[in-house]
């Protein structure tokens, strides 16, 4: 019998009659379908930082440098794109997004899972993430299991144990559900990778790169809110930029950065 099944197209390999049908503007304005666009390719490109930040941590854990050389890479090229499109949301004027805001209603992009649990992937250890997520939620879950793994810095930590440096069994061993709190041990440690000048200190010098591109993905979606709506509260009742600027410049990897002035 004759295989009746349609050939694969482009079309229905990337899904694209679903994907292109969900954007679904709540207004006739001319600009919703932009402020919708960009919001669903953030999504997108979250999703895409997690899988390869996963497979950066198994990388690392198999102190397989190339690989982990090359994910980082792909990584750090994928969060210049994500900030880069800010510059495109900044097209829109504050008159213009006033013009659709109030059909947000109760959304907001603090209710973004994917974002949480990319920052719990990177070492945040805070309930308060949890809040926005009634129990149950995949979102909820997804975060939660993220808190109660291994955060990328662990597996840099045992990525180094593997490729010869001596890293406290404490810190190898540590209770991951915890937030990692910066270890002089572990600077004296990076200070001798840095010295040797091999495979680990290009690792190390991308992580700070990874640092230094949510710093400055942080900037620039605080100052495209102040500019669009400035002191007003978020969407949904959050603290808008208030809570934004809080989070700036906190490093992600503060050992990394602590040995600075010591190289």
């Amino acid at each position: 019998m004759a295989d009746e099944q349609a050939a694969l197209t482009y079309t229905s390999y990337l899904a694209l009659d679903e994907v292109l049908a969900a954007q679904r503007p709540r207004s006739d304005e001319h600009d919703e379908l932009l402020f919708i666009v960009i919001h669903q390719v953030y999504e997108l490109w979250f999703k895409q930082l997690l899988h390869e930040l996963a497979h950066l941590q198994r990388m690392l854990e198999k102190s397989d440098t190339a690989r982990a050389v090359r994910t980082l890479r792909r990584a750090l090229t994928i969060l210049k794109v994500v900030v880069a499109q800010i510059d495109v949301l900044e097209t829109m004027t504050p008159r213009q997004f006033t013009s659709f805001r109030a059909r947000l209603e109760a959304s907001s992009g603090f209710q973004s899972g994917q974002f949480r649990e990319l920052e719990a992937v990177l070492g945040r250890r805070d309930k308060r993430a949890f809040q926005h997520y009634p129990k149950g939620s995949d979102a909820r879950e997804r975060i939660g299991a993220a808190m109660s793994r291994p955060a990328l810095f662990d597996s840099f930590l045992h990525y180094l144990a593997g490729t010869g440096y001596a890293v406290p069994a404490e810190h190898l061993e540590r209770d991951v559900r915890e937030p990692w709190e910066p270890s002089e041990e572990v600077q004296h440690i990076l200070v001798q990778v840095y010295k040797d000048d091999a495979g680990p200190s290009t690792v190390a010098d991308l992580l700070v790169d990874l640092d230094e591109g949510m710093q400055e993905w942080r900037y620039r979606h605080v100052k495209m809110v102040e500019r669009t709506i400035g002191s007003k509260p978020g969407t949904g009742g959050s603290a808008g930029a208030a809570y934004l600027r809080s989070t700036l410049f906190n490093a992600t990897f503060p050992d990394l950065w602590a040995v600075r002035s010591e190289l």
